[in-house]
């Protein structure tokens, strides 16, 4: 059973005045600000910019250097020869061109779909992570009332203790004085180290789930720390009137910015149909130059536009942009799916938290009964109307109910607190 955030009525916290008061909204945040991921952001960021500015200095002019040297078995001659018999031309077998050359695009729709996509892709990804990141709060949650459970079973086991502590001293003074049995106060001592036993395992669950606790918070929670439980009652009454807060998931706007990511893909598809233009300059040194019969060495600029048009591509652009339609729809079902999932989640909350309210109501009245007959037993017992054996009985009784009160109070405040971290909101 869960016990606890809420104080059973006469408990005391452990260690009361040496620790600090601990909060659940500050813990979340802690653990997120310690989660790893959250570097990705600025790691993501960067990246995105290195690549958005490939793509700007695609828009400069490109200059390349090519060199080449050659020897072809054959080369042009003349049809006919000079009156010596040499022809009147012969190009060189041995060819030798080295020559620089600047491209720049004048046109090119490919580049601006390419910073779309890149952006898009940027968004998409840091929506991921922050999905991701967003799960540890669920975490802390759990590990939160776990540490608290205990800490408020302790509590309710220390009220026990202090009062069995107390009979015990006027049992063994009865015992003395011969108005009550020695097997008495053998049987009030024997249930008093019993419960000690338990506070001693408590204690020790309890170091161990403040420890973990601690490692997902990414801030020491000490033995002596005391978990507060928030008030969350006004959150999930607003809650419940606002069905669409759902929506503050952040899977919701990763799936969204899935859907914007394959949209810029389809358009840069389709800007691959488009046409390119550029200019180009040569500046060249070779043998031959621009006149392929000259057999000498000779400087040369060519200079002009160049057109490029996939007219034809037999469809491709076409079915990868309905590949991407099917991704969408691929997005849309599984966005159908987590919003299934999540509303399941809701209604789950909601009808435990009506339970809990209801069983809270009931929690009072049995504990106002279980201390009248603690009390009349206590009071029978002193009188030596009923034996140890009846009182402790009923003591145990009402160490149960006080478990009982304490642990649907804080199964309460666990499932507030889950209902409003699956709706994506933040428990303060």
């Amino acid at each position: 059973m869960c016990l606890a955030c809420v104080r059973p009525l006469g408990a005391q916290t452990p260690n009361p005045g040496t620790g600090r008061s601990v909060q659940l909204a500050v813990l979340q945040e802690s653990a997120i600000q310690a989660d790893p991921r959250t570097r990705e952001y600025a790691l993501q960021q960067a990246q995105t910019d290195l690549r958005l500015k490939n793509i700007s200095v695609q828009k400069l002019p490109a200059v390349s250097v090519d060199a080449v040297a050659q020897y072809q078995s054959d080369v042009p001659a003349a049809p006919f020869a000079l009156p010596n018999g040499q022809p009147l031309f012969t190009a060189p077998k041995a060819t030798y061109d080295t020559y620089l050359r600047v491209d720049q695009r004048i046109f090119d729709p490919t580049l601006h779909a390419q910073a779309t996509v890149e952006r898009e892709q940027l968004a998409e990804n840091q929506a991921r992570v922050k999905t991701a990141v967003f799960a540890v709060r669920q975490q802390v949650n759990d590990a939160f009332f776990a540490a608290a459970s205990l800490q408020q079973r302790a509590n309710a086991l220390a009220a026990t203790i202090d009062e069995l502590t107390a009979r015990l001293r006027e049992t063994t003074a009865r015992a003395r004085e011969g108005t009550a049995l020695p097997a008495d106060a053998a049987a009030v001592e024997a249930t008093l180290l019993q419960r000690r036993q338990d506070d001693e395992e408590l204690r020790a669950n309890r170091r161990a789930a403040l420890a973990r606790l601690s490692k997902l918070a990414g801030q020491a929670v000490g033995e002596d720390d005391v978990l507060e439980l928030p008030a969350l009652a006004p959150a999930v009454e607003q809650a419940r009137k606002a069905p669409d807060s759902a929506r503050s998931r952040p899977e919701y706007e990763q799936f969204a910015r899935t859907r914007e990511r394959l949209g810029g893909q389809a358009d840069a598809a389709a800007s691959q149909d488009l046409p390119q233009l550029s200019a180009f300059t040569r500046l060249g040194y070779g043998r031959p130059g621009l006149n392929f019969i000259s057999d000498q060495f000779e400087t040369y600029a060519v200079a002009g536009v160049q057109l490029r048009w996939k007219a034809w591509t037999w469809g491709a652009s076409g079915r990868e942009r309905e590949a991407l339609v099917d991704q969408q729809q691929i997005v849309d079902a599984e966005q159908a799916a987590f919003a299934k999932g999540v509303g399941e989640a809701i209604e789950n909350d909601l009808a435990a938290i009506d339970r809990l309210q209801s069983a809270l109501t009931m929690d009072d009245r049995i504990m106002t009964l279980r201390e009248e007959v603690d009390r009349s037993t206590k009071l029978r017992f002193d009188e030596g109307v009923v034996t140890a054996s009846e009182y402790l009985d009923r003591n145990a009784e009402l160490l149960q109910a006080r478990f009982a009160q304490a642990g649907h109070r804080v199964e309460l405040a666990q499932a507030s607190a889950r209902f409003l971290t699956t709706l994506g909101l933040e428990v303060r």
